[in-house]
């Protein structure tokens, strides 16, 4: 039972990312109109930097198709990490309102992380 809860929380999460990463290519999401103008400068300021969002994307896409896989479950948690912890800084800094969803994120990538914990200690030995 652990592992079918686990497998489809891992599903929504990688879905979640896939099209947070499809999206930045393709804007077919409107951005919302009460945005913090806090928030307005820092989405201008990655855009400047031509290659940061296609790269977040491409990071986004190919480890949200890791993370539902089972394989792979464990490479595509620790990338997708960073990420996450920078949309939960980027909602505690600039947008609170959005905090429960960066915490939501940190969450469950922090779950599927402890369960592959094992495929993980080559790394540190």
């Amino acid at each position: 039972m652990k592992k079918k809860i686990l497998f489809g929380v891992s599903l929504l999460f990688g879905l979640m990312y896939i099209n947070s990463g499809l999206n930045k290519f393709f804007h077919y999401m409107p951005m919302p109109k009460d945005m913090p103008e806090s928030m307005m400068k820092a989405m201008t300021a990655f855009m400047e930097i031509g290659w940061l969002m296609p790269l977040i994307a491409i990071v986004e896409i190919i480890a949200g198709v890791l993370v539902i896989t089972n394989k792979y479950k464990a490479l595509g948690a620790i990338m997708l990490f960073p990420i996450t912890i920078g949309v939960l800084l980027t909602h505690i800094v600039n947008a609170p309102s959005g905090l429960p969803v960066g915490i939501i994120l940190l969450l469950i990538n922090s779950w599927i992380i402890i369960e592959n914990r094992e495929k993980y200690m080559p790394m540190v030995k």
